[in-house]
């Protein structure tokens, strides 16, 4: 990702509504899976620390974190996030079932073998580890997000879970969330699309109103995509085990 990105996630990841209310989402997944603070962790994909913070707040800690930038490994040992390491997802520097839980939250749409980073999570998972994965869903809402971020792709629910099963890794939950927020966002995207505004990144939608607004309705989202699993939604997460 560009620099400037890691920026602003590192600025707003602790109150921003969108980073806030997945923290929320991801604390009651590991919390419903049963692990507990004694669990070896490993965050893939860092960037500003935002499941490193979490992980904290659940009171995991042997908690390892992992991404390809020099960037987010600063960002997030300034913050006392540590330890992270340098290194790809793809070919990660860890022995064979060296983890508990393994994380990759918007990670595996950067990469371009994004079947050889899930055989490597699924290589350094311990047997009847599990892993909280999260990703963009739907190329319809391709975006400039998308381009500052530098994702190759956007996904289905099906088809993703297929590659999953592929790696050696078997899905447990799996479901779209952010689904009230779809048509929103199909209609921002498109509009800056359309006349070249030079509005990129999430961050710069955190006025305090707006926030406090998009808190609440991200809190009932997440409340209830798990039950209602919604047919559509801006991102899918997963829960897998090995």
């Amino acid at each position: 990702m560009e620099r400037s990105v890691y920026a602003v996630d590192a600025a707003i990841e602790e109150t921003h509504w969108w980073f806030s209310g997945r923290r929320r989402l991801f604390a009651r997944e590991l919390q419903r899976g049963g692990l507990t603070a004694r669990a070896c962790a490993l965050d893939t994909g860092t960037s500003a620390g935002v499941n490193l913070r979490m992980l904290r707040e659940l009171g995991f800690r042997n908690i390892t974190g992992l991404d390809i930038s020099e960037d987010a490994v600063a960002f997030c040992e300034g913050k006392g996030f540590g330890p992270v390491e340098q290194g790809d997802i793809c070919a990660m520097p860890f022995a064979d079932d060296s983890f508990d839980l393994v994380l990759a939250t918007d990670v595996i749409e950067h990469v371009e073998d994004d079947e050889g980073a899930l055989r490597e999570i699924a290589r350094v998972l311990r047997p009847g580890g599990a892993l909280l994965l999260t990703v963009p869903a739907f190329e319809l809402l391709w975006g400039p997000q998308d381009r500052v971020a530098q994702h190759k792709r956007r996904y289905r629910l099906k088809p993703l879970a297929e590659q999953l099963t592929v790696a050696g890794l078997r899905v447990q939950r799996a479901y779209y969330f952010n689904y009230l927020l779809f048509l929103p966002t199909l209609l921002m995207r498109r509009t800056i699309d359309a006349f070249g505004l030079g509005w990129k990144n999430i961050g710069q939608a955190n006025a305090p109103l707006l926030n406090g607004l998009l808190s609440a309705i991200f809190a009932w989202d997440i409340l209830t995509a798990p039950l209602v699993k919604p047919p559509f939604g801006v991102s899918i997460l997963v829960v897998a085990a090995k």
